[in-house]
């Protein structure tokens, strides 16, 4: 007969007790089912575990097993409150991959009432580009993306928010002077720094600028000192420039109903964890529009 973990409780909670009955009642037993649980469990050793049927001390080699007991059951429980922990989301790490401007402007919110709600759950977050996102999920680097990223196998995909592109400039460029609203002819013979979002504007308006810019960057924070620098404005969504970016102005434009579209894509909802899965939820019911910032204007 193989040593089972109720065996090793029945003796444990025997030893601790020094009485059958008392050992009874904290395991919810009777005391016959108990000392025949202790019989199977001492004929398995071949030896006694107790000096008398008292069970009030333990024989040498009974004190040696209690011990090597004792370490077993505490980690049995320490693994079963791991388990249950995990499969209740109150435990685990989820790892996510976002855009710069979602990282900023929408998650902040999101992580401090998840963290809040799930102490035991750590988070890992990546702030990178829509492609570097991209290769995070399909790596297998990120439980969630949350980007302008167009469909992947295998993957399950949902719009989370919408919001508008326009012109980023400093405060004191030209085009910001007496200008409240621009279109693509205003853009005509002015320096612009393109970046990876440009590929999501189809406008016909919008191809010469591009084709015309001698500069590609990609991340957020580099296009942005750029644009301090009076290197040259650019084209970014509402949510990438914040508030407290007063040195900057955003621009909208009128002729473009252009918007960048951000989803929220993860393995099939059968390959998150629970704390991963509970994070999405937390995403999917989150307010974004109160993530908007307020447009800039001159």
């Amino acid at each position: 007969m193989a040593i089972k973990i109720e065996m090793l409780r029945c003796f444990h909670m025997v030893a601790e007790y020094g009485s059958l009955a008392d050992a009874a009642d904290a395991l919810g037993r009777t005391p016959s089912a108990v000392s025949m649980m202790l019989k199977q469990f001492e004929d398995h050793i071949g030896a006694p575990l107790f000096e008398s049927t008292r069970k009030s001390r333990l024989t040498p080699l009974g004190e040696m097993i209690y011990a090597e007991a004792s370490r077993e059951l505490a980690h049995f429980d320490r693994t079963v409150q791991a388990i249950e922990g995990l499969s209740r989301a109150e435990q685990g790490h989820v790892r996510v991959a976002v855009t710069p401007s979602v990282a900023q402007t929408v998650m902040p919110p999101i992580l401090e009432a998840y963290l809040k709600q799930h102490p035991g759950v750590s988070i890992e977050m990546i702030d990178t580009d829509s492609r570097s996102v991209h290769r995070e999920l399909v790596s297998e680097r990120a439980d969630i993306g949350i980007a302008s990223l167009a469909p992947i196998p295998g993957f399950e995909r949902e719009l989370a928010f919408t919001d508008a592109f326009g012109v980023v400039c400093p405060v004191d460029h030209p085009l910001a002077r007496n200008w409240t609203r621009l279109s693509w002819n205003d853009l005509d013979g002015v320096n612009f720094i393109a970046n990876g979002l440009c590929s999501h504007i189809r406008d016909e308006g919008f191809v010469p600028i591009l084709e015309s810019s001698r500069l590609m960057v990609r991340n957020t924070a580099s296009i942005l000192s750029l644009v301090r620098a009076g290197v040259g404005v650019t084209l970014l969504p509402e949510l990438a420039i914040l508030p407290e970016y007063d040195d900057l102005e955003f621009l909208p434009l009128t002729d473009s109903t252009a918007r960048r579209e951000v989803y929220i894509v993860t393995p099939p909802d059968t390959m998150l964890t629970p704390a991963a899965r509970a994070l999405v939820t937390a995403i999917r019911q989150s307010d974004f529009s109160a993530a908007r910032p307020i447009i800039k204007t001159s």
